[in-house]
């Protein structure tokens, strides 16, 4: 890890450590609570804009159609630590809004990113930004520290109605939840989490909405195995590789240009997550 991101944001060795051996930090900070707030009410307009709830294709690295989120995804404090993990060559690959309602029964089921996304690599971080207190009350991140330590497992697809996943997979393997710890965050809180790390989340039971945004990081060594030519938004460093096609990012909120882009990602990222699957997004 570079010198200079120590002097910044960067993580510890022993953060590093803790990292490596549980596959989980937080809470990390990554914006302010102000900032957080102002996001929230942003991306309450935005629902409010579209009929009250986030459709799934916005809701599809929606960081290309929006100025604010291009530059969260682009935020130092949060590169500066994802950089500690990966290294200095950075592309987000994709984002996309997890809202729970009170009593509206969503969760998330247990399951391992890596799944469906077809990346060569394991190497890929996710930085979950809480915009609103994330509690056990209000069905925070559930963990199970080291299980990133495992292959990939074999999952099943439910396509549950309460179930938040693009597929509402489930992992086909026994869970104990003794094993489990709750990711509490505040808002403008992160947590950093490994793609093969085994993690889910309860419903909401809170008075509030639960409102996070998940952002997936990987090195540019990392390619796509799927077939299909990728995008991905380079985000610090070099990209020396070219496995990915580069995402710009947009000149202003919905840009016609950057919703001309977004729209041929949202199909063909709808091809990679969803090959061999029973049903697709309308």
């Amino acid at each position: 890890m570079p010198d200079d991101a120590q002097k910044r944001f960067g993580l510890t060795a022993a953060e590093i450590a803790e990292y490596q051996r549980n596959g989980v930090l937080y809470p990390r900070p990554a914006i302010s609570a102000a900032a957080a707030g102002d996001m929230l009410e942003k991306f309450e307009a935005l629902e409010k804009k579209e009929g009250g709830r986030l459709s799934k294709r916005t809701n599809h690295k929606p960081h290309l159609l929006l100025t604010w989120l291009a530059d969260l995804v682009r935020h130092p404090v949060i590169l500066d630590q994802v950089e500690s993990l990966l290294g200095p060559n950075l592309l987000c690959w994709a984002s996309d809004f997890f809202s729970k309602s009170p009593d509206d029964g969503m969760r998330v089921t247990w399951h391992q990113d890596s799944t469906y996304w077809g990346l060569s690599r394991p190497d890929i971080v996710t930085a979950w930004v809480a915009f609103t207190p994330s509690t056990v009350q209000s069905g925070c991140l559930r963990v199970v520290p080291g299980s990133h330590l495992r292959d990939q497992l074999p999952h099943g697809d439910t396509f549950a109605a309460d179930n938040m996943l693009s597929r509402g997979q489930e992992i086909q393997v026994k869970v104990d939840e003794r094993d489990a710890v709750d990711a509490v965050l505040q808002p403008g809180q992160m947590s950093l989490h490994h793609v093969r790390l085994i993690h889910g989340s309860e419903p909401n039971r809170a008075d509030h909405r639960r409102i996070g945004f998940a952002i997936r990081y990987l090195p540019t060594y990392v390619r796509q195995t799927s077939g299909i030519r990728d995008t991905a938004m380079l985000v610090r460093g070099e990209d020396s590789f070219g496995h990915f096609d580069p995402e710009p990012v947009p000149a202003a909120d919905f840009h016609p240009d950057a919703v001309a882009f977004h729209a041929k990602s949202y199909d063909d990222t709808t091809r990679i997550l969803y090959a061999g699957a029973a049903k697709r997004p309308s």
